[in-house]
């Protein structure tokens, strides 16, 4: 039995060892927070900001915006009927428009919830497209979706506005 002591020492201070090495161990750290959601408000200024980029790049013949802030599965409302982005952007690459002016008004964001809302504005224009004038003032509609955390376009539509 005196034989077993002092190996039976020798193992216990091994496993007391082990067990104050492991509580030594400093915690893992925990991980970054994640970003804050956008507000309500940055969401509808971000809204507004894109809808008037659109415009703008529609103006200036550059089409590289619609590529960008029109989701993958979008579609444009008009009155040559319904298209999906890959003809909605082959119709605007095609079909000349000269715009003079533009201006956006009236404009409202309502949110369907927090990954969707709808814009609606008048919007009164003087231009022309294929040659013909278009109409001098839309009320218009467009449907954002926020995915991977950006705002996109998903719809637009425009009704000729009474005089």
């Amino acid at each position: 039995m005196r034989r077993h002591v002092p190996l039976l020492t020798f193992l216990i201070l091994c496993l007391a060892s082990f067990a104050h090495a492991q509580q030594a161990t400093p915690a893992a750290s925990p991980s970054p927070a994640p970003k804050p959601a956008m507000t309500k408000a940055q969401s509808q200024r971000l809204i507004i900001s894109t809808e008037k980029k659109l415009w703008e790049a529609w103006k200036n013949k550059d089409f590289k915006p619609f590529k960008t802030y029109l989701s993958a599965d979008s579609i444009m409302i008009g009155d040559a009927g319904v298209a999906n982005k890959t003809e909605a952007l082959k119709e605007l690459e095609t079909v000349t428009c000269e715009v003079k002016s533009y201006e956006l008004s009236d404009i409202k964001v309502t949110f369907l919830d927090s990954d969707a809302a709808l814009m609606t504005y008048k919007a009164t224009q003087d231009a022309t497209c294929g040659g013909q004038a278009s109409p001098p003032a839309v009320w218009a509609t467009s449907a954002y979706v926020k995915r991977g955390g950006r705002w996109l376009a998903a719809s637009h539509q425009e009704t000729p506005a009474k005089q």
